[in-house]
């Protein structure tokens, strides 16, 4: 057995204990760096919309989303289409899963879901049977509404009838 001398000694206390509090603090800080993204409670942003339209030979209106950041579910979206400048027209209003609406073909405004997941995303589209309800003369505007924070998602004037 080797005998230790009162030189022999390895690290000295206050050494131990500066290392020992510097260990706890970098873990510590770790830790926090990765709890920080969970504790934060930030409101997520509201979803943003492009569409295109066309008016078609035949009557209709296609009113197509080109692109949207986030899905988002059909009973929390309606749809408005009013005349420009005369509030004694009528207004069609309604919401994208109405059951004359959500992906019936032949009813006077129709929600088509391309991806059929019950859900609106980019590439989905409204027709709009616009010489039947009188919207191919005048100047029209569709609207689409996220009821749940009441936010325009968009709002489009529906170009002219072609001839």
């Amino acid at each position: 057995m080797a005998k230790l001398d009162k030189n022999d000694e390895a690290v000295s206390p206050v050494i131990a204990t500066v290392l020992l509090l510097a260990i706890t603090v970098m873990l510590s800080g770790m830790v926090f760096v990765l709890m920080q993204g969970a504790l934060s409670t930030a409101e997520k942003a509201p979803p943003q919309m492009t569409v295109s339209v066309r008016s078609l030979d035949n009557g209709y209106h296609v009113v197509r989303i080109t692109s949207l950041d986030q899905t988002l579910d059909p009973g929390r979206i309606s749809f408005s289409l009013q005349e420009q400048g005369d509030s004694s027209n009528a207004s069609f209003t309604g919401y994208v899963n109405d059951a004359e609406v959500y992906s019936v073909i032949g009813s006077n405004i129709s929600f088509h879901d391309r991806d059929a997941s019950y859900s609106i995303s980019a590439g989905d589209y409204f027709v709009i049977h616009s010489e039947e309800i009188g919207s191919d003369e005048g100047v029209w505007t569709f609207v689409l509404l996220e009821e749940s924070i009441q936010y325009v998602l968009v709002r489009v004037d529906l170009p002219p009838m072609s001839s």
